[in-house]
């Protein structure tokens, strides 16, 4: 009973082995490297407000939208069996949006920023259904289908404003992107924690997870046990769709401008990267969105790491891939089964020592 229990307890959580040893390491690195490095304060700023400031607060609100995006990214790649190459364009997109609806009122006030979130989220959800029809109607593979708005997505966000950058200046945006007077911690934060807390509530209030995974493992079998496959897949691009939007507000916020061409530029790789690292099979079928949120900052923390060393910009991306590549090849298939083959070893040699000391 206790053995089951134990190869039960294992089974389910060394999915996010990967994520953690490369979040341990990367502490147990930088405590070496410097002490002082995770320290957090409290400072003010340049309204005299209370603020948290630190490297640590740095990484947990640097890797915001990244997790956002991890989040959807891990249902579509659970439901598909792929991964959406679009959701920074997808992301600009509606942060296009978002600043048209803004601009076209005679000032910003909390109302207008509610309908201009809501827009932008509308929208960003359609251009995710017509990723999510591609793939789920016509079978065509979800990076081949989503190449489409990667290429041109960010020409209509360019289109949208008419190719300006306008800015959004207000409080209001101003507390979005960064804090919110009298709380000292970031804004993104505290909205990354009521993302994971509506997909938490929609898990437990759903079977929208054993759907996802049902159809993730075996299409056939699902859509034979009355599951609409290809309305989950849709569903889990639409999802996707409002978390770029959320992403693409955070980042307009943070700047209080669009800039359709640097915003939220190359994150996808990152985000696909982050479901990787938290253990997820990118060949869909069961996932773990915690997995995927640890993946999402260890990236974060790696890239913090690297500028703290003072490595230059343009070298980062070289570092990273090799991290990222290590870390990939140690959540490989043929890695997992190699250290599962010497764990059974392991445990088969103790249990045999143990025996023998008991005669």
């Amino acid at each position: 009973m206790n053995k089951n229990k134990q190869s039960g307890f294992l089974a389910n959580h060394s999915q996010l082995l990967i994520p953690l040893i490369a979040i341990v390491i990367l502490v147990i690195f930088n405590l070496f490297r410097d002490p002082s490095f995770f320290s957090v304060s409290l400072a003010s700023n340049n309204n005299g407000e209370p603020v948290l400031q630190g490297n640590l607060i740095s990484i947990l609100n640097g890797a915001s939208e990244l997790v956002i995006l991890a989040m959807g990214m891990t249902l579509v790649t659970a439901a598909s069996g792929g991964q959406d190459i679009s959701v920074g364009a997808l992301a600009a997109i509606a942060g296009s949006v978002f600043v048209k609806v803004l601009k076209g009122g005679p000032s910003i006030s909390a109302f207008t920023v509610l309908l201009a979130v809501i827009c932008c989220c509308i929208v960003a959800m359609i251009f995710g259904s017509f990723n999510g029809v591609l793939v789920s109607v016509f079978g065509i593979q979800p990076m081949i289908a989503t190449l489409i708005l990667f290429t041109c997505g960010r020409s209509i966000a360019y289109w949208i404003n008419g190719g300006a950058t306008p800015t959004v200046e207000s409080p209001i945006i101003n507390a979005i992107g960064s804090f919110i007077p009298g709380i000292p911690v970031p804004t993104p934060i505290l909205i990354v924690i009521l993302t994971g807390i509506l997909f938490s509530v929609l898990f437990r209030l759903t079977t929208l997870r054993l759907y996802i995974q049902s159809v993730g493992i075996n299409q056939r079998a699902a859509r034979l046990n009355g599951i609409n496959h290809v309305g989950i897949k849709l569903l889990a691009f639409m999802i996707l769709g409002a978390c770029c939007a959320i992403a693409g507000v955070i980042g307009v916020s943070r700047l209080s401008l669009i800039n359709h061409e640097t915003l939220l530029i190359n994150i996808e790789m990152d985000a696909i990267l982050a479901v990787a690292i938290g253990g997820n099979n990118l060949g869909g079928g069961k996932f773990r969105m915690i997995g995927s949120v640890l993946g999402a900052y260890a990236i974060q923390m790696l890239t913090i790491t690297l500028y703290a060393m003072k490595v230059p910009s343009t070298d980062v991306k070289a570092y990273k891939a090799i991290v990222i590549i290590i870390l990939v090849v140690m959540g490989s298939p043929v890695v997992k089964e190699a250290f599962d083959r010497y764990l059974k070893k392991f445990r088969e040699k103790r249990e045999t020592l143990a025996g023998k000391e008991a005669a």
